[in-house]
Formats: C-alpha cells, sequence, structure tokens
C-alpha cells in the first residue's frame, strides 16, 4: 500500500528508535523519505510556547506573562542539559501553570502558617487547663494572650483572601466563557452565519472583556492572590528542579563579585597573593573573559599543611554560593590506582556496580553550582588525570552510563604538598622565594603532564605562615 502510494503517512520518531526498529527492515525503510528535525534553538522554543500560551491559559484559567516565556527558554537552555529542549518547555510549562493553579484553590502560606500555630496553641491550651500548679496556670495565661493575638491578626487575612478568592474566581470564569464564546464565534464564521457572529463580536464577547478589564483593575496593591505567572515563578520551578538558586544568583551577581577579594583577605589570613589571584580568576571568568565552556575557575593550590588551602576553599565556597560546606571533596590519595577512576564517573555497564553512580559525577548532577575540591591530587593515577582534562577543558564529564555531567558553574580547586620542603626552606632564609618557587615549578612540571597544567587558570602557592 505505501509503495502504491493508496496509504500516505507521516511518522515521527527518534533516532535511536529509527535504527532498532526501521532501519533492519530495508524494504520498509525505502518507503519513508527521511526528514531530520533538529532540536530547537532558544528564540524558536520562545515562538513554540507564545503559540501555546493562549490554550494553556485556557485551559488552567491563568496568565502567563510574555518575559516569564523568555526566562523559562533562557533558564532551561542554561541550567538543564540532560532534556531535549523543546520537551522539558512543555513538561515546565505543564508543572508551573499546574502548581499555580493549585495555589490558587489554596491558602496562601501566610495564613497556612498562622493556622499551623493557632491550632498548635489550642491544643497545648487543652493540655494546660487540667493542670493545676502554679507554673501551668501562669503559662495558660500566656497562651490565652498569644491565641488572642494570632485570632485578631488571622481574621483581617481570611478577610482579604475571601475577597481576592472571589475576585480571582471571577476572572477565571469570564476567562473560560470568553474562551467559549470565540469557540462559537469561530464555529458561526465557518458556517457563514454573519448574524449569530455580529452578535458575539460586539455583544456578549464586547460585553465580558468590558467586565474583565474593570474587574482587573480593581486589584489592590499588597494582593494575596495572582493569576499571573511571571519570571520569578519560572525561577522558583528551576530550583526545584535542579537545586540551583536562581533567584538568588541573579539578584546578587553583582555584590558576590564586588569586593570578593576584600572579604576573602578578612577570613583568610596571611595569604595575600593566593587570595589576589583567586579573585581575579573568577572575576575574568565572570566577565565571559574567558573561555565559555570551561568552569568558573581551576586552580592548583600548592603549599606545606595548615597555610590555609582548604580555608580558602570554603571562604571562597561561603562568598560564590552561601554555603562554606558545599565543597565537594575527594581523597585523591583513595584512587592511587587505575580502576579507580570508576569510583570516580561510575563503573561501566556490565562490571559490578554499574547501577551506582560515580563519587564525583553523581555530587555534581546534585549540586552543579559548588567547589569540587581534589585533596592530595599528587597521589592520584595518571588515569584520574586524563579524566579531568575533559572537566578542565569543556566543563562537563560523561559518566559510566552516559550521562553528561555539566561542571560549567563549579569552581576546581586542586590541592597538593609537592615541593612543600622548598617553601619551607625559603622561610628559614635559606634561598629567596623566587628561586623557592621556581624549585616548586620543576617538581610540578616533573610530576604533572603539561596538558593539565595549561588548562589550569591559576597555579597559587601558599607561603608559611609565620608566628
Amino acid at each position: 500500500m505505501l509503495a502504491w502510494g493508496q496509504l500516505r503517512c507521516i511518522g515521527a520518531t527518534t533516532l535511536e528508535e529509527h535504527r532498532k526498529y526501521i532501519e533492519k527492515d530495508a524494504a520498509f525503510e525505502r518507503r519513508f523519505q527521511q526528514v531530520y528535525v533538529a532540536e530547537p534553538s532558544v528564540p524558536n522554543t520562545i515562538s513554540i510556547l507564545q503559540g501555546l500560551k493562549e490554550k494553556y491559559e485556557g485551559h488552567h484559567g491563568v496568565r502567563i506573562q510574555d518575559c516569564a516565556l523568555v526566562i523559562a527558554a533562557q533558564l532551561s537552555s542554561r541550567y538543564i542539559t540532560d532534556v531535549i529542549f523543546l520537551t522539558k518547555q512543555l513538561i515546565w510549562f505543564m508543572e508551573i501553570v499546574q502548581m499555580w493553579e493549585l495555589q490558587l484553590d489554596s491558602q496562601p502560606d501566610k495564613i497556612d502558617k498562622h493556622e499551623r500555630k493557632r491550632m498548635q496553641l489550642e491544643v497545648e491550651l487543652h493540655a494546660l487547663e487540667k493542670e493545676n500548679d502554679k507554673a501551668s496556670k501562669a503559662q495558660l495565661v500566656e497562651v490565652w494572650r498569644e491565641l488572642d493575638d494570632l485570632r485578631d491578626k488571622l481574621q483581617p487575612l481570611k478577610m482579604k483572601y475571601r475577597k481576592e478568592k472571589g475576585r480571582v474566581d471571577e476572572i477565571r470564569r469570564l476567562k473560560q466563557k470568553r474562551d467559549k464564546l470565540i469557540l462559537a464565534l469561530q464555529e458561526a464564521e465557518r458556517r457563514y452565519d454573519l448574524a449569530i457572529a455580529a452578535n458575539l463580536i460586539y455583544g456578549e464577547i464586547q460585553e465580558v472583556e468590558s467586565t474583565l478589564a474593570q474587574i482587573e483593575g480593581t486589584a489592590d496593591e499588597n494582593i494575596m492572590l495572582t493569576e499571573t505567572v511571571g519570571p520569578e515563578h519560572i525561577a522558583d520551578v528551576v530550583n526545584c528542579w535542579t537545586g540551583i538558586p536562581v533567584t538568588r544568583i541573579g539578584q546578587n551577581e553583582k555584590e558576590r563579585l564586588i569586593g570578593l577579594a576584600e572579604r576573602l583577605h578578612q577570613r583568610v589570613v596571611g595569604q595575600n597573593q593566593a587570595v589576589d589571584a583567586v579573585a581575579e580568576a573568577v572575576l575574568r571568568s565572570r566577565a565571559a573573559l574567558g573561555r565559555p565552556q570551561q568552569p568558573t575557575g581551576s586552580f592548583l593550590f600548592l603549599g606545606p599543611a595548615g597555610v590555609g588551602k582548604t580555608e580558602l576553599s570554603k571562604s571562597l565556597a561561603e562568598q560564590l554560593f552561601d554555603d562554606e560546606n558545599l565543597p565537594i571533596r575527594t581523597d585523591m590519595s583513595e584512587h592511587m590506582e587505575q580502576h579507580s577512576v570508576a569510583r570516580l564517573i561510575g563503573a561501566q555497564l556490565g562490571y559490578i556496580g554499574h547501577k551506582k553512580g560515580g563519587q564525583l559525577t553523581e555530587a555534581a548532577r546534585r549540586r552543579p553550582y559548588s567547589v569540587v575540591l581534589f585533596d592530595e591530587v599528587e597521589k592520584a593515577h595518571l588515569s584520574v588525570f586524563n579524566t579531568l582534562l575533559q572537566v578542565l577543558d569543556d566543563g562537563r564529564l560523561t559518566d559510566g552510563q552516559g550521562r553528561t555531567v555539566d561542571f560549567r558553574n563549579t569552581v576546581i580547586i586542586m590541592k597538593s604538598n609537592l615541593g612543600a620542603e622548598h617553601l619551607l626552606s625559603g622561610l628559614s632564609g635559606k634561598c629567596a622565594m623566587q628561586v623557592v618557587r621556581d624549585r616548586v615549578m620543576q617538581e610540578v612540571r616533573r610530576h604533572f603532564r603539561p596538558e593539565l597544567l595549561s588548562r589550569l587558570d591559576e597555579i597559587v602557592f601558599f607561603d608559611p605562615l609565620i608566628t
């Protein structure tokens, strides 16, 4: 039927499924002309979402701002890399509008918090009424006072909520009515029923739109409920999906970078050159002066133990990501054998433990905004360094299960004690500090391969501390 044109068919499939099911039958494959459909770009995705926006708005009774569409496409392109672009956009909007629809049908968080507190006080009140000691009676009076104050706060909030809920419900009802009238208008135009079409255009539809505009214009300033989905709601969904604090990162980016070196100096004392080198490298990356696919920063910290290498890593994590406990720490002395690479990225299919993820890749997938700290990196096997080359060069790493993990928003720090004895000899005054550092670099070049050192942003020296 396909060969004689009796059956005309348009199919859609993935490249993998085409290879698996269709290519095995050469005769069947010849009946179709292959048309490769590429993944849409960010502007094309925005255009597609703008075409679907009215359907989502009419079905869920919400209003989606155009700027929210732009933010959704940009954020998903940057932060969610393991799903096809258009697919994740559609999933996003289904989740966003459904979540917003549920919020419109439930109490605001402020009222819900007060209600929970009221229930807690009432339970405590009933328990205290059964006690007769002096302390319980004094506590009973205090609970009664707190309960009365809470009820006084709840009463106006509930009145305002009921008023706004009625307004939102009326807006949603009018929008649904308008959509039904528009469908009726389109049906009348297809039948060339001009009388009904004119009645709908200049009568019912115009009346509904006038009423809708009047109700939408009567909103109070501090509203508790809104049917509008904006960019901030998109950022909240990104945070739920990825754990990345998109809103906080976007608002405070300049504040975090301005004066970064001064704030690092306040916590790390006695290592001025090291702190300045790290701060300048981070600023260059944030100013887009480096390669876009590289991590935010990649450093090799050299120095003896106890001079502030780990402390600077924690301080950098606190300044960039608001959490000093954020570093993903890996002790490289545990990866001295060649097979230990599987512990970092996960075992290949067919090997024991292939269903488990790697220590490094799984941690980076869960926390894509973090500091990755490799302790005692000089003890790692050569195969481990070969794996790190891809991270330092392209900002990504493929784990044992074939998933690509994004490292572009991480700071890579490798700690080493190579040449520590030379730095200590410089402290005693036996050699000039520049001569000492040249000796340390000779040891570093003998131990690490040139392709690894060339991919680092900075090699940072930590001087021995003077008591």
